[in-house]
């Protein structure tokens, strides 16, 4: 394998990095193509902390073999607002099924994630057209705040993740007092760049594991009840029973 190149990336210990390898972790029949990872912050500032940290991890995910794309949350209507045809909800929606794992970065604002973080989570559906776009998929997540260290944000993040039915990854990051971590829109190196590093290195290994193990992971007796069901209701309803 080719040394990765870490011009982007000056914080990194060259002797001390590693791509995470997916030999062993690939289940047969894998796709093979890179991990697929959607980044979604919190906040529109300009100066927006939770964005840079969400560029840092984006940075690092792709020097870690991983393709990524991030959602701009402006423009996004309030859920409920606007029918889902909307093109910046769509646009979400269509992003999040073309994923394999997430990142939600958020700012904590009076002790939690921001109403703009919480928005586009509630914009994501359980179910949509039959697809679930978010069960069984990877998701790490991360919070910036302008005092001490908290984790508020990352802990409500994490009950979100477990509703919307995501493996989310043990690792996560939070970041105190966030301007004084960042300059010029990169964040300085120390412990909390490297937790950052850490959280991305999970995330990559996760979703090699788990992304073409979803549908067995996610298998429940529940709903296979409720689908022979409706099944035998339809074939009831078809023979004129009651």
């Amino acid at each position: 394998m080719a040394a990765p190149d870490l011009s982007d990336l000056p914080n990194l210990d060259p002797e001390s990095f590693q791509v995470p390898n997916p030999e062993g972790l690939m289940p047969k029949g894998d796709p093979g193509h890179p991990p697929r990872i959607l980044l979604l912050y919190g906040s529109l500032r300009e100066a927006s902390y939770s964005r840079f940290a969400a560029e840092e991890a984006a940075r690092l995910l792709k020097v870690m073999g991983c393709e990524t794309r991030m959602f701009d949350p402006r423009d996004l209507p309030q859920p409920d607002s606007v029918r889902e045809t909307h093109p910046k909800v769509a646009e979400l929606r269509e992003l999040a099924t073309w994923s394999e794992g997430m990142v939600w970065s958020s700012p904590e604002r009076h002790g939690a994630m921001t109403g703009i973080m919480k928005s586009q989570i509630d914009w994501l559906p359980l179910s949509m057209g039959g697809v679930r776009p978010t069960q069984g998929k990877t998701l790490a997540l991360m919070q910036v705040s302008g005092g001490s260290q908290s984790f508020n944000a990352v802990n409500q993040m994490r009950i979100l993740g477990r509703w919307m039915r995501m493996v989310t990854i043990p690792n996560q990051s939070s970041v105190p007092k966030a301007w004084m971590q960042f300059e010029r829109g990169r964040m300085k190196p120390g412990s909390l760049y490297n937790r950052i590093v850490d959280v991305c290195e999970e995330l990559t290994r996760f979703t090699w594991m788990t992304r073409t193990r979803s549908d067995g992971l996610t298998d429940r007796y529940s709903e296979r009840v409720e689908s022979a069901e409706k099944a035998r209701a339809r074939v009831n309803a078809s023979s004129g029973q009651t």
